[in-house]
């Protein structure tokens, strides 16, 4: 797909106009690192065959119930995803938006509705990064039996990948010594301990109270769980301005903001050659 060079310029100039930069991902942006898209049932069963086999939806496998009902089959589940995350390397769109960010006044701000721990991993901040559906890599007590959480460095899963089933002991909450759980918001989830999210939440709004010009970088974010593109419209609303990334729904309010059909990887290292051009100097010759 042709990137509209005048967009990716566009973009380049926003963001040398601004003074932070607040970076806005949904899942897609790790489907370029070659993690997988649970974008409806067919992305999802061709990602977890055994579930695809069982008709098991991605709502009812990432459910407290499910945990209830079937701790070898949750943890298998979450306990694949957790190990494919842990090996998982960050592609290079997320060195870009690291260097774009660090040159700015405020430098920048994660907010992100993935749970795979990408961009500290990819060497962002961890005060910088708000986890709205919380971290895999951390865990809690399924009960909850109090608002403990926990990191999850400790626990390796071993998962029979062709049944989804964990064949080692799951974790434990170290308070009541019940089943443990990853600290993610799933569906129908009132067990969820929102604590750490909380946390990175009222960092992330005192940052932008400092900032003046912020631009969102928003990439690859769709509106089936709106969470990512809400909260980007909320940092236009307080006088920011957007460029979105996404190679299906890209459209943009406005016509001062930025629109890009490409994917997060192509969509970044686009606007890093306007950047280039901007500035005079060539595209790097390691690029395809």
């Amino acid at each position: 797909m042709a990137i509209d060079r005048l967009q990716a310029a566009r973009a380049a100039e926003l963001i040398a106009q601004s003074d932070g930069l607040v970076i806005a991902a949904g899942a897609g942006i790790g489907v370029d690192s070659g993690l997988p898209d649970f974008r409806g049932n067919e992305g999802f069963w061709k990602a977890y065959p055994a579930l695809g086999r069982a008709q098991m939806a991605f709502t009812s496998i990432a459910s407290p119930r499910t945990f209830h009902d079937d701790p070898a089959l949750a943890w298998g589940f979450y306990g694949h995803r957790l190990a494919l995350y842990r090996e998982t390397m960050p592609h290079e769109g997320f060195a870009l938006l690291r260097e774009w960010g660090a040159a700015m006044d405020h430098g920048c701000f994660v907010f992100t509705s993935n749970v795979d721990g990408q961009f500290q991993k990819a060497g962002f901040d961890p005060r910088a990064v708000y986890e709205c559906h919380g971290s895999i890599h951390h865990l809690q007590c399924l009960e909850p039996c109090c608002s403990k959480i926990w990191a999850a460095d400790t626990f390796v899963p071993d998962v029979d990948a062709d049944a989804c089933r964990l064949r080692n002991e799951p974790p434990r909450c170290p308070g009541c010594g019940g089943l443990a759980r990853p600290n993610i918001l799933m569906f129908g989830d009132w067990g969820w301990i929102e604590r750490r999210s909380e946390m990175q939440a009222a960092r992330l709004e005192a940052w932008l109270e400092k900032v003046r010009r912020p631009l969102v970088i928003e990439l690859v974010a769709g509106t089936a769980i709106p969470s990512v593109r809400h909260f980007g419209q909320g940092v236009v609303q307080r006088g920011g301005r957007m460029v979105r990334i996404n190679p299906r729904e890209f459209a943009v309010g406005s016509a001062e903001d930025v629109a890009i059909e490409a994917g997060a990887l192509d969509g970044t290292r686009a606007v890093a050659v306007a950047r280039l051009t901007r500035a005079g100097q060539t595209r790097p010759a390691h690029w395809p």
